[in-house]
């Protein structure tokens, strides 16, 4: 049985106390109570909300009840690795609306900035006191610096031209090198003995970039469902701003059309914007969009959303074709995040595709290529 003790207590932990009697109360020792303690304190919860009743803690003791959002914090940041952490801090914020967690600036303060983090904020905030809404902005400005630190390299890249062998740069990056010009010039340096070429001259291409300029237009569905698409639709929006040659139009919506092109360049300013529900009028923002374009040909229209049309669907399939039938580069992103994995109305989305919109959900960094890909 002394075998089976470390199996024993791994199941304890999972099923929390009210496995006791089933595993014969495995012995915790004090880490490992700490732990199960901090693991009730927030699961604990999931079995009052689906009806169990919880026994009144005695005086004293070391109920899950008794500790406060702050100790808990500072426990699981104690007891758990990184990954684990980032998990029950999900959870609780997400999934079980621990509010006290989103409530109170010290709190706040103790939280791993992160992206789950900062969709429960932007969907709190309208309820935030002054001070937690100081908080809520500097965890947006802490999850946006990284998001377009991870984000601005393979965006640059893929935004960096087209290989021209014909012109030589003195900047050395292993996607430029010219392995044919490479060998050429050094010939002269073949070794017989050891039958290669010493390379002391190292030849790299350079890029051609585009001149003339180009719009785009990121039209941006404000719903609940989407807000994760939302937050990088606003990096993406700033990163895409700083590039040469490049407008960008912001438009956010839900059954009113915001412009937030003044603002694109903060990202962090656009999220505070953001007014989470509400209905859904795709086919009003889309004609704002359409009515914004001077230059179809060199137009880039994106519109992210769901595609749940709350309003009816024939106004904006007309627009989505006319702007098609102007030469407009449309797209439909039915999710802009790491996973691409979206849920969305299928059969407007078919309607919009055969108006001439393409559909996709794309990874960031993906999108940025689909973007350079037209541009260049």
């Amino acid at each position: 049985m002394s075998g089976d003790a470390p199996h024993l207590k791994r199941w304890r932990m999972v099923l929390g106390r009210y496995a006791d009697p089933a595993l014969d109360r495995p012995a915790l020792d004090g880490p490992e109570r700490r732990m199960d303690r901090a693991l009730d304190y927030l699961y604990a919860r999931e079995l009052t909300q689906r009806g169990l009743k919880q026994h009144k803690p005695a005086f004293g003791s070391l109920d899950p009840s008794r500790l406060s959002a702050l100790d808990w914090i500072g426990e699981v940041r104690e007891l758990f690795p990184q990954s684990v952490l980032e998990m029950l801090q999900s959870h609780a914020v997400d999934r079980l609306g621990l509010t006290e967690l989103l409530s109170d600036p010290k709190t706040l303060e103790a939280l791993e900035p992160n992206r789950d983090l900062l969709k429960a904020l932007v969907a709190f905030k309208g309820r935030a006191s002054p001070a937690v809404q100081d908080k809520i902005r500097e965890v947006a400005r802490k999850v946006v610096e990284d998001t377009i630190r991870r984000l601005r390299p393979s965006i640059d890249r893929a935004f960096s031209g087209r290989r021209n062998r014909f012109r030589r740069s003195q900047t050395k990056r292993l996607q430029d090198f010219d392995w044919r010009a490479t060998i050429r010039d050094n010939l002269r340096n073949y070794d017989p003995e050891r039958k290669r070429i010493i390379a002391d001259r190292l030849r790299f291409t350079g890029r051609a970039r585009r001149q003339l300029p180009w719009t785009i237009i990121l039209c941006v569905d404000q719903s609940g469902s989407m807000l994760g698409s939302v937050i990088y639709a606003a990096v993406m929006a700033a990163i895409l701003a700083a590039l040469p040659s490049v407008a960008v139009r912001l438009i956010v919506f839900d059954t009113s059309v915001v412009d937030l092109t003044s603002e694109v360049a903060d990202p962090v300013s656009v999220l505070m914007s953001v007014q989470l529900g509400g209905g859904t009028d795709i086919g009003r923002a889309v004609h704002y969009c359409e009515q914004q374009i001077t230059q179809p040909s060199r137009t880039i229209f994106v519109l992210l959303s769901d595609f749940c049309e709350g309003g009816p669907v024939a106004p904006m399939v007309a627009a989505v074709r006319r702007m098609a039938s102007a030469r407009v580069t449309l797209i439909g992103l039915a999710a802009l995040d790491d996973q691409a994995a979206p849920d969305y109305d299928r059969a407007t989305a078919k309607l919009l595709a055969n108006a001439g919109m393409k559909i996709a959900a794309l990874t960031p960094d993906r999108f940025a290529e689909w973007i350079a890909g037209i541009i260049e």
